[in-house]
């Protein structure tokens, strides 16, 4: 999450923000608690750093796939279509 992303999640008055001023929809300036929005933004950073980090769906589908955790029609689906484009 970034920073403006929280100050509009916190403020459901802010519309826009230019630099580190908020305003509302008439255009007048909007008191933001700029830390609480920080704050916010630091109670989220493990989501991005577990997206960074963990392998890609596909990757993580293919190794279910693999594992035999389908149920049976679903692994005929993936299978067909792997037959259709084989790697090579």
């Amino acid at each position: 999450m970034k920073l403006h992303d929280a100050v509009f999640n916190l403020n459901s008055n802010v519309v826009t923000i230019r630099g580190d001023v908020a305003y509302d929809v008439d255009g007048n300036e909007v008191t933001v608690d700029w830390d609480a929005a920080q704050a916010l933004v630091d109670s989220k950073a493990y989501i991005e750093q577990r997206v960074m980090e963990y392998p890609s769906i596909g990757d993580q589908l293919d190794a279910l796939f693999h594992a035999g955790a389908f149920p049976d029609d679903m692994a005929a689906k993936i299978q067909a279509v792997k037959d259709k484009y084989p790697k090579d």
